[in-house]
């Protein structure tokens, strides 16, 4: 059973925007202490946290390396979780992934979630 589903993602040249979404089937289901983050990884490295969002309290976190660029945000009626790309840089490149559990207690590291999207590609190049 699917339950989160991404959109988004493409080609892009520096300096350009891209959106991600997710909708995850899963959100209303677990009422609270709900998270979801989008994740990173580019060939040959490990996966990376990117951004992750506390759905009860509406508070948000990012790496240093999308600080300022990128914003998440989640629209509880649809159950998306998005993610806005400004300002991309070749070094985003990567395939992009979204994640969702509850009780998560570290945000930005993968391996605080068992529920995943299937990935969507991220191309800056000029």
């Amino acid at each position: 059973q699917v339950q989160l589903v991404q959109s988004g993602g493409g080609s892009v040249q520096p300096g350009g925007s891209l959106k991600l979404s997710c909708v995850d089937s899963k959100y209303t289901q677990a009422k609270s202490r709900y998270t979801m983050a989008w994740f990173r990884q580019a060939p040959g490295k490990e996966r990376e946290g990117v951004a992750a969002i506390d759905t009860d309290a509406d508070y948000a976190w990012y790496s240093d390396a999308v600080k300022g660029r990128f914003t998440i945000s989640v629209d509880d009626a649809k159950n998306t979780l998005s993610l806005q790309m400004d300002n991309l840089k070749p070094e985003d490149t990567a395939t992009y992934y979204c994640a969702g559990d509850t009780a998560v207690k570290w945000p930005l590291r993968p391996i605080e979630y068992k529920n995943w999207g299937q990935g969507t590609q991220v191309t800056v190049s000029s």
